[in-house]
């Protein structure tokens, strides 16, 4: 009972945090309402799952939570002076990458679930979750760079012959063009 209260309390912070985009909303809800913004936040999101589930254009509502609010951090974090951000964000995107080439196999299988959408969706938010160690940064440590750094140096080697072939071809291509 502890945890959720803290949960709460979290929440409740964070929904009157008045730097975030979201404070002046759930206020205006909130004062038109008479309901406090947590529960306007929380009847929201039950909203959306249900949504997930049974309406009509999930990938699309599910896409734009994958990527709007990470793509505007992420230039946030590109005109700010700090690292951290920017290592934040390109760690979501890199995890963002190779799910979506995951995904991009078994989507034929799973995309006949009916809660799909609402689990994929669950999992940007864990990816994105503004703690110290949300979805991305455990993905990446644990799955991702153990195999980058294990495959660099092979994947540098195709990268550089990649290039020297499209080199190649492209000075073929300009110095011995072809007439029809």
């Amino acid at each position: 009972m502890a945890r959720i209260m803290a949960v709460k309390e979290s929440l409740g912070k964070a929904l009157k945090d008045d730097s975030k985009p979201w404070t002046k909303i759930f206020a205006m809800g909130e004062s038109k309402t008479g309901i406090d913004r947590l529960y306007i936040f929380l009847g929201s999101v039950g909203l959306l799952a249900l949504y997930l589930v049974l309406g009509v254009g999930q990938q699309l509502v599910c896409n734009i939570i994958g990527f709007v609010y990470p793509a505007y951090c992420s230039m946030k974090a590109l005109e700010s002076s700090q690292k951290g951000d920017d290592t934040k964000w390109l760690t979501y995107w890199v995890v963002f990458a190779v799910f979506t080439i995951i995904e991009f196999f078994a989507d034929y299988i799973v995309c006949w679930f009916p809660v799909y959408w609402l689990f994929k969706c669950l999992f940007y938010v864990w990816l994105m979750a503004p703690i110290e160690y949300n979805g991305s940064v455990i993905l990446y440590h644990r799955f991702i760079r153990p195999k980058f750094l294990k495959y660099q140096p092979e994947l540098d080697n195709m990268a550089a012959k990649a290039r020297e072939a499209a080199l190649k071809a492209t000075s073929d291509a300009l110095l011995n063009p072809k007439r029809d």
